[in-house]
């Protein structure tokens, strides 16, 4: 059965909150993990597994289920993406936080209440605040599912749109909550219009058949990466996101459709993908050329 990991963030630590959640990274002290089980602890979170990542609380020396009713300033769940491993590779600014998991974020939520999590998470929570920051277990799901069903709907034309490429077991709750990010990216996209020009082939097509396509693939990404609309561009259904998301095609450093050679490929795909060599891709800028680049140097070689 998958688990959940509560931990807590302290207020002084905001910088070095955000610097974990941009590189999917989580570490902590070696003398935090000393005490009691807490090293075996995070050493038990599998990729799959989630964690709950609370920031800024009320005063945690209350009693037991004192949290229950208080709010925290930010909320960010996220799936273990690799496991307990070691390393003082330079990552914060004041310490190395040697014992480190991988974490892919898939929800980042303000001023969450208890009721969102449900009372044993925040108890969890404020358990972990008194010791540390140590990773407080739970058996099972149960409280991001509740969190992921407070979280208001996104309007979204196409449910599962985007290629869900955590590294972990299957989730249906990351599922949920990595589709709602592409929805949130999809509906900035699209701004409401009921037709758009596909980047690659240039179609006009009803939004349907339009899909919010990272550049970067999602899993290579920082957080901050995921969510830039420069590494997101309009691709067709119709044949134009498979043939990018593969390398049969790639966009030169002048913004110009390639057709990778040295791929795989069928004379009929070989024909389809040279159908679109030369085009101009649409919306192509010193914003979005890396991301290209990225693709052109990992996907397509």
């Amino acid at each position: 059965m998958p688990k959940t990991g509560c931990v807590y963030v302290p207020t002084l630590s905001l910088r070095n909150f955000e610097i974990g959640l941009d590189q999917g990274l989580w570490g902590w002290r070696s003398s935090a993990l000393d005490r009691a089980d807490s090293r075996q602890a995070v050493q038990s979170l599998k990729p799959g597994d989630l964690l709950i990542l609370g920031y800024k609380g009320p005063n945690s020396r209350v009693a037991a289920g004192g949290w229950s009713d208080a709010t925290l300033r930010r909320v960010v769940v996220a799936e273990i993406s690799r496991p307990y491993f070691t390393d003082t590779a330079p990552v914060w600014p004041d310490e190395d936080y040697p014992e480190r998991i991988g974490i892919n974020i898939l929800e980042d939520e303000q001023n969450v209440h208890g009721t969102a999590l449900g009372a044993d998470a925040m108890e969890a929570l404020r358990l972990s605040a008194n010791k540390q920051g140590v990773a407080v277990l739970q058996s099972g799901t149960a409280a991001v599912a509740q969190f992921a069903d407070t979280l208001p709907p996104i309007p979204d034309d196409e449910p599962g749109d985007g290629i869900l490429d955590h590294t972990g077991a299957e989730s249906a709750i990351a599922q949920v909550l990595v589709r709602r990010e592409q929805a949130k990216l999809r509906k900035a996209l699209l701004r409401g219009a009921s037709e758009k020009r596909c980047a690659l082939c240039g179609r006009l097509l009803p939004v349907r058949l339009i899909r919010a396509a990272h550049i970067k693939r999602r899993s290579a990404a920082s957080q901050s990466e995921r969510r830039m609309l420069a590494n997101v561009m309009a691709a067709c259904l119709i044949g134009c996101d498979e043939l990018f998301e593969h390398g049969y095609v790639y966009v030169t450093e002048d913004g110009a459709i390639a057709v990778n050679k040295s791929s795989s490929a069928t004379p009929d795909l070989a024909a389809v993908a040279g159908s679109l060599e030369g085009r101009p891709v649409a919306d192509f800028g010193t914003h979005r050329a890396p991301f290209y680049a990225w693709h052109r140097d990992n996907i397509a070689t």
